[in-house]
């Protein structure tokens, strides 16, 4: 994505939330076709699971920012440029080798990587039990560098040092993930997965 159509996204997002005055966190979302056009798919009045790559590239505390509104404080107005690269990977209790059906069950052993540019949103530990009736994530790993090559060899080494033993788990979709050329390259679009080969 170019810098000047993550502009034009920017500007058309603002826009959007200024016309219905909108004041909070949330989240507009575009698709994006081969020409490079935008289009308007929907607006997320919330924080998604995403939100920690966009406080990584522009380094400010989204959820702070929420508290805040929630508070009675209004947002500063000031816009956020990416600075960045990064890259978030779900780590969720699943088998991706059978179809990613869910992997409940106790967590044995738990080492979660760290370093440089890398960071983890998470709530587990070796002992906790993953339910079968909610959400299978485990936890959110997120790296961030000067480019996107980077950010995903980051991720690579973050990923190989993760260790989560006692249930299935994501961490070998995305190693392969992160190896794969036509991602590496940036040249994939929505229907991706479906020709994606697990070895």
């Amino acid at each position: 994505m170019t810098d000047e159509l993550r502009y034009k996204m920017g500007e058309a997002a603002k826009k959007a939330a200024a016309a219905i005055n909108y004041e909070s966190v949330g989240t507009i979302e575009f698709l994006v076709d081969k020409h490079r056009n935008f289009y308007f798919m929907e607006m997320n009045t919330r924080i998604q699971v995403e939100h920690c790559v966009t406080e990584e590239v522009i380094n400010y505390d989204l959820i702070k920012e929420q508290i805040l509104i929630a508070a009675g404080h209004r947002i500063s107005g000031k816009d956020y440029f990416p600075q960045m690269h990064s890259i978030e990977c779900r780590i969720n209790a699943e088998d991706p080798y059978n179809d990613f059906r869910p992997s409940p069950g106790k967590i044995t052993v738990c080492h979660q990587p760290g370093g440089h540019g890398v960071r983890v949103d998470s709530h587990v530990y070796a002992g906790y039990v993953i339910p079968p009736y909610y959400d299978s994530m485990i936890g959110k790993l997120i790296t961030v560098a000067q480019t996107r090559q980077e950010a995903i060899q980051t991720m690579y080494r973050a990923l190989s040092e993760y260790v989560i033993e006692g249930v299935k788990t994501t961490i070998p979709f995305h190693l392969q993930l992160m190896q794969d050329e036509r991602f590496r390259s940036g040249d994939f679009n929505t229907k991706f997965l479906e020709s994606f080969k697990l070895k």
